[in-house]
């Protein structure tokens, strides 16, 4: 079945309500009822994945857990994913956060990680103070309505517009009274609701007609409405003015109204949780030397906010068709050996970041790192493994092996017996049966990888395989949540 991203492309205005969905290239495929029904049927829920029950605690706390979750938004200018990679100014933050939390603790081989947590707007305050994650890092506006929730950082960036932008369906409107009476689409969740709100209260105070607010799905991010702005399907909404300016390098139809705007002097930082003093030190310590002004702040910006070159480069039909064909092997053999294809290519990119003329010292190859004996071996039994095809089918035929072999009958759940296949993908089984004794020894449980088996791991063997396993798994969490996102984006679109 084709994509009907990829189909709608060739009609009429759907190809600018699709142009910078293609930016997420994963989703491509991922949207797809073809893709939806490769995933293996007992995949438990992207939110299962996580650290499976809400949590609530200090960052003394976080730092004994060695996990920092930070609820985000799946944007193309924030956070989003570009053949497999997480990329964006809120990621690249975001890991810097990390390097800097670990320096600052000392760490040596079990290190803290951020975890992303891909969230609708309207779920990242619920989702802090519910303990679904630790931070909300999504170009949050403080405002008076947000801090009766949640506590929010220093600024990360000051003295920020909110402004109108229209397309080629909005009536003509050159001064901030004009909008009396007019339609703008807008997500009661963002601070540019509380804005238009309060613009109202000033139209009914002084006789003028309000505006009519049509609420916007929760969906759907700024550049999401600013697509249909410029395809002419909505008339306005409004934008901060660092990420319209940015956009209108893109959208050739859509005009930033710089003289009006519905919020001046705004401040964007990171919340948490109230009663979180330690971690408001530590995120307050990270600011000061990585906000607008400072040379990396500055950095972000320019990398996401002034260049379109990876907006452009993820758009290269070459490289789309690329990437959707692997997307498609991935999605084939899962379902053969009854994995989630998302699984495998989470595996793979941290494997090889999906590039198939990637070759290992030892003589690993392609996409999977497949090494020529194992494919070779009577339990795999695959050859040329140096074409895409034969790779993808090679290293989840052999994840297959491990996992039947070695503990399809363990007393594990689903979710550990994978973790532990890729452990032994990546260090052999007969390393991690070892590890497994040793944990026991410990007394720690043998049949729990996290805070278990790679506490063991990380003292006898090291730090690769504990990073290995962690990193698939993040991957694979933001895979699943993002796909879940965007197939509601897209059956919105359609409707």
């Amino acid at each position: 079945m084709l994509n009907p991203v990829l189909y709608h492309l060739t009609s009429g205005w759907w190809r600018n309500v699709c142009l910078t969905l293609l930016i997420t290239i994963m989703t491509l495929t991922v949207a797809t009822q073809a893709g939806s029904q490769d995933v293996k049927k007992d995949s438990p829920p992207a939110d299962a994945l996580l650290a499976r029950k809400p949590w609530t605690g200090d960052f003394d706390e976080m730092a004994q857990r060695r996990q920092i979750r930070v609820l985000v938004v799946y944007s193309k200018t924030f956070f989003f994913l570009d053949r497999g990679r997480q990329r964006g100014i809120t990621h690249d933050l975001l890991k810097e956060f990390e390097k800097f939390v670990n320096k600052k603790l000392k760490t040596k081989t079990l290190k803290v990680q951020v975890v992303f947590v891909p969230v609708h707007r309207d779920e990242l305050l619920p989702g802090l103070v519910e303990g679904i994650g630790d931070l909300a890092v999504a170009n949050l506006t403080i405002t008076p309505q947000r801090r009766e929730q949640v506590d929010f950082s220093n600024p990360m960036l000051s003295g920020v517009k909110e402004l109108l932008v229209s397309g080629p369906a909005a009536p003509a409107v050159s001064k901030i009274d004009d909008l009396a009476g007019k339609e703008i689409h807008v997500r009661k969740s963002s601070s540019y609701y509380e804005s238009l709100m309060r613009l109202n209260e000033s139209f009914k105070k002084s006789g003028k007609s309000p505006m009519e607010l049509v609420p916007a799905d929760e969906a759907f991010e700024d550049e999401d409405l600013l697509e249909m702005v410029n395809a002419g399907l909505i008339p306005m909404i409004v934008m901060d003015r660092h990420k319209a300016q940015f956009w209108t390098q893109i959208f050739d139809k859509i005009q930033v109204q710089s003289d009006i705007a519905v919020r001046t002097g705004g401040e964007i930082a990171w919340a948490f949780r109230k009663n979180s003093p330690q971690l408001k030190a530590v995120v307050n310590d990270f600011v000061k030397g990585h906000k607008k002004g400072t040379l990396i702040g500055n950095m972000m910006l320019k990398r996401y906010l002034k260049s379109t070159k990876y907006v452009k480069n993820s758009l290269s039909k070459p490289e789309l068709e690329k990437f959707e064909a692997m997307v498609r092997l991935f999605q084939k053999y899962a379902a053969t050996y009854d994995f989630d294809y998302l699984m495998m290519a989470a595996q793979a990119y941290q494997e090889s970041g999906l590039d198939q003329s990637r070759k290992s010292h030892v003589g690993a190859v392609g996409v999977m790192q497949v090494l020529p004996t194992t494919a070779a071996d009577r339990n795999v039994n695959i050859s040329e493994i140096e074409k895409l095809e034969n790779n993808i089918h090679a290293g989840t035929k052999y994840m297959r092996f491990i996992v039947d072999r070695y503990y399809k009958d363990e007393p594990m759940d689903d979710i550990d017996k994978m973790l532990f296949a890729f452990a032994s993908y990546n260090a052999g089984p007969a390393k991690v049966r070892r590890l497994r004794k040793q944990t026991a020894k410990m007394g720690l449980d043998p049949n729990v990888w996290f805070h278990n088996v790679e506490v063991a791991a990380a003292k006898v063997i090291g730090r690769e395989t504990v990073q290995y396993v962690s990193n698939i798994y993040k991957y694979y969490i933001a895979y699943r949540m993002i796909t879940e996102q965007e197939e509601r984006k897209l059956k919105l679109m359609k409707e």
